[in-house]
């Protein structure tokens, strides 16, 4: 299954979000510089995250985004599918595979590997890939104090 940009953009803001609130909410313009993601493509990406209730927003000075909800309690399947990014790995209605309302030879493996990845992403919670990223090393500096004094 290809996983497009929308969904990796999504997750990959997420976790800075989560990596960089314990100051506050923080602001798209600052995941967008350390991300290298366009501010006009994280804030198409972030309103349907909003609107589906994983991120609430903070108006004016001092403004930005904060988790809904927190990290252990988001899966990423949830933000995959926040961000109206389809997991079909079937391609049928894209090619044209299945024809005649029938279904094409490969269709039910297809559909298998789609509910295979479905449940794995389900399974992941951002929480887990914020501590990969703290147990990496690559996380930010301050970041890592933080969490090692309970902040």
């Amino acid at each position: 299954m290809r996983l497009t940009t929308k969904g990796r953009f999504a997750v990959t803001a997420m976790v800075d979000l989560a990596l960089h609130s314990g100051k506050g909410p923080v602001t798209l313009s600052s995941i967008s510089d350390r991300q290298k993601i366009s501010l006009s493509y994280l804030e198409q990406l972030f309103g349907k995250l909003r609107r589906n209730n994983l991120v609430e927003s903070v108006r004016g000075p001092g403004g930005g985004y904060y988790l809904a909800r927190v990290a252990p309690k988001i899966n990423i399947a949830e933000i995959v599918v926040a961000v109206d990014e389809p997991l079909d790995a079937t391609h049928c209605a894209e090619r044209g595979n299945c024809k005649d309302g029938q279904p094409c030879l490969t269709h039910h493996l297809w559909q298998g590997l789609n509910e295979n990845i479905f449940q794995y992403l389900s399974v992941i919670s951002l929480q887990q890939l914020i501590e990969g990223q703290l147990k990496s090393g690559t996380a930010p500096t301050a970041i890592k104090l933080s969490q090692r004094m309970g902040n």
